[in-house]
């Protein structure tokens, strides 16, 4: 990984990791808690693709077992992002842009439930019953929930600091699909696109100005026509 996703993946990664135990641990919200940590790992592998998405996810992993107040094995929570981060990898669109906010926030769901089944998985193996006891349902539905609720308001955000730090020249694309307002009204406004173009393509202005262009060309040939016939005359 270059020396600059490194420092930008660093910095997300502590900040989600502070914010998620000082404040988002402590709302008491039922069920699971609101995984901000998986959603840096999410929007940074969306940009930087499956390998560093993969090696993010294991750090950020590795660095939330470490932190207190931890109460699971170490490299537990690593294992988890680290497979995380590179499925969600794997969805990074080839051309780098984001038609819609559609396909990112159904990987956000999918994370999220995907999480918490493999965390939950791996404290079974470890002989930690923990998700029976709270309610393996309760919890799946509150972590998307949770997530997804969350997600728009963070996941472009990071990948738009991502593809600063690359210097992509679509990082201030207006049809990337990364603005956290197109993320919020995606749902609404799926057929949108196509309907505006075609009622712009139907104003009666535009319809104008094509039929006064395409009157303006046939008078322009016939009057090139004209005068190739005169010259014919003239001959």
């Amino acid at each position: 990984m270059h020396l600059n996703r490194i420092v930008l993946s660093t910095c997300l990664v502590v900040f989600a990791l502070v914010v998620q135990i000082c404040v988002l641990a402590r709302l008491q919200l039922p069920g699971a808690v609101p995984d901000l940590l998986l959603l840096v790992v999410l929007g940074l592998a969306l940009v930087y693709g499956h390998t560093g998405g993969a090696l993010i996810g294991f750090g950020a992993g590795l660095l939330a077992d470490l932190a207190p107040p931890a109460d699971h094995a170490a490299g537990r929570y690593a294992l988890v992002l680290c497979v995380i981060g590179y499925l969600a990898g794997l969805a990074r669109p080839e051309s780098g842009r984001l038609r819609s906010a559609t396909g990112p926030m159904l990987v956000v769901v999918a994370a999220a439930i995907g999480a918490t089944l493999l965390y939950a998985g791996v404290g079974i193996l470890v002989g930690d019953d923990a998700a029976r006891q709270v309610g393996l349902g309760k919890l799946l539905f509150t972590a998307a929930l949770y997530d997804l609720l969350l997600a728009p308001f963070t996941v472009p955000l990071i990948m738009g600091l991502a593809r600063r730090g690359e210097n992509d020249p679509m990082a201030d694309s207006a049809g990337s699909g990364e603005s956290p307002s197109r993320w919020i009204s995606s749902a609404g406004g799926v057929g949108t696109g196509r309907t505006g173009r075609m009622s712009r393509l139907r104003r009666p202005g535009r319809a104008a100005r094509i039929g006064s262009q395409r009157g303006g060309l046939l008078a322009r040939a016939g009057k090139n026509r004209t005068a190739r016939i005169k010259g014919v005359k003239r001959l």
